[in-house]
């Protein structure tokens, strides 16, 4: 297919096979995930039994609308790799992993399913809940509802991870080395610890630029805190029973992205946004 890509990369940078489609460079196998090199963006994704892997592009303006996919044709011990020239931070982005279907054998490849990258360092928007999210069929037979597989496409649903710079400007900033018998720690929730401070902001409050506001920041050092223990901060899923009842994931101990500090925790655009905020927030802390 010939993507909306095409319009937003430098002609002289394009490597087009003979139908106009767009073709990754090799790319390398390493490191993991998306990484931006001020020119475009290498993808390299691990998957053992996989035949073939697509990278999917989306909408800067609407999440649901994927603008091309692209074959990952190059694989190094295992990991599948590719880089696109042109493709800049905020990009957003997902995988359909081609492979064999076999629940018997523990093998459930099914390319319908759009899946997060798991190195993925932001993810933006929530899980819309849906039967298309699923792998197997709902309401399929309990006893047997894995065998059923499910074609519908989950990407209009999903939450897709972004492509981020990590160029950050940490001014010296260093760990404070504080001596063990000195260190007092504050176990704290970013939303719970922040969200009803009066004299924050009312944007900075549950934010990770709240946390690191001199306000909190004078808190802290009036009780005499010296290190500050986040409960779950990586990006985290709501649970549909959760939601179907009105409800959140408060605690956050159902991760879904590791890497990826939670978007809801920021005042920023959650399409990278997120990332330089918590960077923010730690600096400002350790200062």
């Amino acid at each position: 297919m010939i993507s909306k890509l095409s319009a937003h990369v430098a002609p002289r940078q394009q490597h087009q096979g003979d139908n106009g489609q767009i073709i990754p460079w090799p790319g390398q196998p390493y490191p993991l995930g998306a990484n931006y090199d001020g020119e475009g963006t290498n993808f390299a994704l691990f998957s053992e039994n996989a035949e073939a892997v697509e990278l999917c592009l989306f909408d800067p303006d609407d999440p649901r609308e994927e603008t091309g996919r692209f074959r990952l044709r190059e694989q190094t011990d295992m990991v599948w790799h590719g880089y696109l020239p042109g493709i800049k931070p905020g990009q957003r982005y997902g995988y359909r992993v081609y492979g064999e279907w076999a629940p018997e054998k523990g093998l459930l490849f099914n390319p319908n399913m759009l899946l997060l990258d798991p190195y993925a360092k932001a993810v933006d928007g929530v899980i819309e809940w849906s039967p298309a999210m699923f792998g197997y069929e709902v309401g399929a037979p309990e006893e047997d509802r894995y065998l059923h597989r499910n074609d519908a496409d989950s990407a209009p649903y999903a939450n897709k991870a972004v492509v981020i710079s990590t160029d950050y400007d940490w001014e010296g900033d260093l760990l404070p080395q504080t001596p063990m018998h000195r260190t007092i720690i504050y176990e704290a929730h970013v939303k719970g610890l922040t969200i009803n401070q009066p004299d924050l902001p009312e944007k900075l409050r549950g934010t990770y630029a709240g946390l690191g506001h001199p306000v909190m920041i004078d808190y802290l050092k009036e009780l005499g805190i010296t290190a500050v223990e986040l409960m779950p901060i990586h990006h985290f899923v709501h649970d549909q029973h959760l939601i179907d009842k009105g409800l959140r994931n408060y605690w956050g101990y159902n991760s879904l992205a590791f890497f990826a500090p939670h978007s809801e925790y920021s005042s920023a655009d959650s399409r990278g946004g997120q990332v330089r905020e918590f960077k923010d927030m730690v600096k400002a802390l350790h200062r």
